[in-house]
């Protein structure tokens, strides 16, 4: 992880566009205190159990948050791309609490991190403040729909709904499939060997070809 100067402070009012409500005496600290950083994929920006150390907004690339379990599964929350926000990073915030899950670059990414010294006077400005609980809303949407399908939806049905929202040929392991998925690797191949054998899809090394949208929709759709 490095720190640079100011990468793009235009980029970063036009991807959160609520900041340019922000008056220029709140608004310029705020560009100035903010760290820049560049991140490489991989990097774990924060862990479980750690505290959290600003209010990271994201300019270019993707943050992957997942929930780990004992033995080593994952189960992804929900990813941070530019114009989005973290709502772990703003409940512990809020909350004084540590992290509850943890938070990897999917990709190369640009972001700014608020200092904590900084959000908390910011949330005195409404502008700032409607901004972080309308997106804090959104995740809690996302979180629920998701513990809705991990519940009630049959593991077959969320594969087939998962392949079809990533196009027509797919070039990645069956294990990051199972981690998607939240589920585990076993499981997802043998499904992946029954879609195979229905004439579904076509599987190869670390790629997976749909051959019939309709068939997988229909199993979706259970």
């Amino acid at each position: 992880m490095s720190t640079s100067a100011p990468l793009d402070a235009q980029r970063l009012l036009q991807d959160y566009p609520a900041l340019n409500a922000l008056p220029a005496s709140t608004l310029q600290p705020m560009l100035n205190s903010g760290r820049w950083l560049q991140v490489p994929a991989g990097t774990v920006l924060f862990d479980e159990r750690q505290p959290c150390e600003g209010f990271p907004l994201v300019l270019s690339g993707r943050v992957r948050v997942v929930k780990l379990a004992a033995n080593g599964r994952e189960l992804p929350l929900y990813r941070v791309t530019p114009g989005e926000t973290c709502i772990l990073s703003t409940s512990c915030l809020l909350a004084g609490e540590p992290y509850q899950a943890r938070g990897v670059t999917e990709c190369d990414c640009e972001l700014m991190l608020l200092p904590v010294a900084l959000f908390e006077p910011l949330l005195a400005e409404p502008v700032f403040r409607r901004f972080v609980f309308h997106l804090f809303a959104e995740r809690l949407t996302e979180l629920m729909t998701l513990i809705e399908a991990v519940a009630f939806h049959r593991l077959d049905a969320r594969l087939a709904g998962c392949l079809l929202g990533k196009g027509p040929v797919l070039q990645l392991t069956h294990q990051q499939l199972a981690d998607e998925l939240g589920s585990v690797r076993e499981m997802v191949s043998r499904l992946l060997k029954g879609f195979a054998g229905q004439g579904l899809v076509q599987l190869g090394r670390e790629q997976i070809r749909i051959l019939d949208a309709a068939g997988l929709r229909q199993i979706a759709n259970r």
